[in-house]
């Protein structure tokens, strides 16, 4: 599996994040919908990258920069194809990676709090994520689920997140 940092033009990850919006309307209302499309997805705070098997996609997942300290986690995707591989947490691993190496203190998220967001909050709290109250622009809402986990050293960091894979 190979992550890169992707630009968003390619035909297979437009698909994806256009799966990724469906499947967010179908599972939260409208105004509890807090997935980037495409051009959301592109402005300058934004870092996304796409797990690749050779030519075909696996997944994606983004951090936006909120400021110098903390990052919030985005647009975890994996392809209806490769669900149930460890794709997600090949993704989350190396994203934590990345927002340790950027000097990131705290990395938050928001999830659906329906029972089809069960596995991604218990992926989250595998990889050490707490339940916490809204950040950012965010406001309390009962189809969201808030949670944030505090980046330690580097090196602390690091093996934890190598018993994860």
């Amino acid at each position: 599996m190979d992550i890169r940092v992707d630009d968003l033009s390619g035909g297979q990850v437009i698909g994806l994040i256009a799966e990724h919006l469906q499947g967010m309307a179908e599972d939260s209302p409208p105004e509890s919908m807090h997935a980037l499309n495409l051009d959301g997805l592109k402005k300058p705070e934004i870092a996304f990258w796409c797990a690749w098997e050779e030519d075909e996609l696996l997944g994606c997942g983004a951090i936006k920069e909120l400021d110098k300290e903390h990052a919030e986690l985005k647009s975890m995707r994996t392809a209806k194809n490769h669900l149930r591989k460890g794709v997600a947490r090949y993704i989350l691993s190396h994203i934590i990676q990345v927002a340790i190496s950027r000097g990131y203190k705290r990395i938050s998220l928001e999830t659906g709090s329906a029972d089809a967001f069960i596995p991604a909050r218990k992926l989250y709290e595998g990889f050490g994520f707490t339940y916490c109250g809204p950040f950012a622009d965010y406001v309390l809402d009962g189809n969201s689920t808030f949670m944030m986990k505090e980046l330690l050293s580097r090196d602390k960091n690091m093996s934890s997140l190598k018993s994860l894979l």
